[in-house]
């Protein structure tokens, strides 16, 4: 008999059916009562054991942990809390757990402990739900995507380009590292190197899903990216995942509109889906604000966050007036900015962005129009000489969560700007042919997944909406 997941269990009618189960055991009260949980839903199924139809030695066996099959009949549960539980006539040990050694015991764990352990914390309630919601945001992005008539690009992961300038790169080769080749004047010959040139993992998709949206008009990729900053943040990871759409003919207002579309579709999609998790981890936040000062508390829930996300507009309004903004609110004249603004040009901090949008409007922010001298080449210039077409999004709790422009189409522009920024012509000769043959207005932005499964699911540190995060310091698995 084919086993049935414990998440299509609890919508089934109990009418006395046979069925099979197969999972972990979360609790064994009384040699009698077994919490069943395998992974496809938040909740357990109650197993109901009669302790004189199984050897004693077996039901030793069923500890925290064990694995488990099970065949029963399912029937209307007389207890509280469950509408049905299974009756076992057959129980098989699938695998074993030693009590002693089990760190998972059903009691409470520190995150920071889970940390330790993430090759377990799966199976924890709370890395359960989160990475439930985590595939229902992926997919919802394609769902959105796919209906919205885009193509899904694989750029690629080795690259010899650096879209963002930054510079803060992990470099790819196969050189011998005790004796690698050397040049006359005693540089690394990268010529010799496997590709022949210096390589790197990405940091973006972008500069390629340009080159695709200029003959597929509307293209998107979802992939890995990479940076090597050395930041300890509970906001940055050196491993993390991008979603990079590109539109041509397609200006910065059009950006906006699309970006917004797409939060509000994967946030409905998340509420409609996964009810039971988020009230999990909704009622777990309240819990942990129950511990802060009042002060310190959020105003709203976490469903009430995601609702007001989807019931409201974002807020648009350009870098100028943000500045103006920040420059005359209280913080700023207080003191209590760790980076004050006093000037047009500052490049705004997490605070600020925070500030305009849990404080100042209370809602999502679009910061559009930025002083080109903070913002990447690619960026198209305004016709003040000082901006460039760029918007970022902010959300409460997180910050900025996308950052896109509209692109520079206009090949003497770009090749001057790349030429300031001293980024090499001959090297992007193959972006810059794009400006020569069918060049169009175009745009495109970054949202950055992790940063949005951590705002869906309220969770602080972006190291636990991943599996496996990748860090300075930290390599596992």
């Amino acid at each position: 008999m084919q086993r049935i997941p414990i998440s299509d269990v609890l919508k089934m009618v109990p009418s006395g059916q046979q069925i099979t189960l197969m999972g972990w055991v979360r609790t064994f009260r009384s040699n009698r009562f077994i919490a069943l949980n395998d992974g496809s839903s938040l909740h357990n199924l109650q197993l109901v054991v009669d302790f004189e139809k199984f050897d004693e030695n077996l039901l030793k066996r069923v500890t925290v942990g064990a694995a488990i099959s099970v065949k029963g009949n399912l029937v209307e549960s007389l207890g509280s809390g469950q509408a049905q539980e299974v009756h076992c006539e057959q129980l098989e040990i699938l695998g074993d757990c030693d009590p002693g050694e089990y760190p998972l015991q059903p009691k409470k764990h520190s995150l920071e402990f889970l940390r330790s352990i993430a090759h377990l914390r799966f199976r924890t309630n709370t890395f359960g739900a989160i990475f439930r919601i985590r595939h229902q945001i992926a997919f919802a992005i394609h769902e959105f995507f796919h209906q919205n008539g885009f193509f899904y690009i694989h750029s690629p992961i080795i690259t010899g380009s650096d879209a963002e300038g930054a510079g803060e790169m992990f470099r790819v080769t196969s050189l011998n590292l005790e004796n690698p080749p050397r040049t006359e004047d005693a540089q690394i010959d990268y010529g010799k190197d496997f590709f022949g040139k210096s390589t790197h993992l990405t940091v973006s998709g972008q500069l390629e899903a340009e080159l695709a949206a200029l003959a597929l008009s509307k293209v998107y990729t979802f992939g890995p990216t990479f940076r090597a900053e050395n930041s300890n943040t509970p906001r940055h990871l050196a491993e993390f995942w991008m979603i990079e759409p590109e539109v041509a003919f397609a200006d910065l207002k059009s950006n906006m509109d699309l970006a917004e579309a797409l939060l509000k579709f994967v946030i409905q999609k998340v509420l409609d889906h996964c009810p039971d998790d988020l009230k999990f981890l909704n009622d777990r936040e309240v819990d942990e604000e129950k511990t802060k000062p009042q002060n310190e508390r959020s105003e709203m829930s976490l469903i009430d966050r995601l609702k007001f996300c989807i019931e409201n507009n974002f807020e648009r309004i350009s870098y100028t007036e943000a500045i103006e903004i920040l420059r005359n609110s209280n913080p700023n004249k207080k003191g209590k900015f760790q980076y004050p603004i006093d000037k047009w040009g500052a490049d705004l901090q997490s605070e600020h962005e925070r500030f305009l949008v849990e404080k100042h409007f209370k809602k999502p922010v679009i910061l559009s129009d930025y002083p080109k001298d903070i913002k990447a080449f690619y960026m198209r210039q305004n016709d003040d000489g000082k901006t460039v077409a760029a918007m970022d999004i902010l959300f409460p709790g997180i910050g900025e969560i996308v950052g896109g422009s509209q692109r520079e189409e206009r090949l003497s522009l770009l090749e001057k700007r790349m030429s300031e920024m001293h980024i090499p012509l001959e090297e992007m000769g193959w972006y810059l042919d794009t400006r020569k043959y069918g060049s169009c207005p175009h745009a495109g932005f970054g949202l950055g997944f992790e940063r949005l499964v951590l705002f869906v699911t309220g969770m602080n540190n972006i190291r636990d909406v991943i599996p496996f995060p990748r860090f300075p310091g930290n390599a596992e698995y």
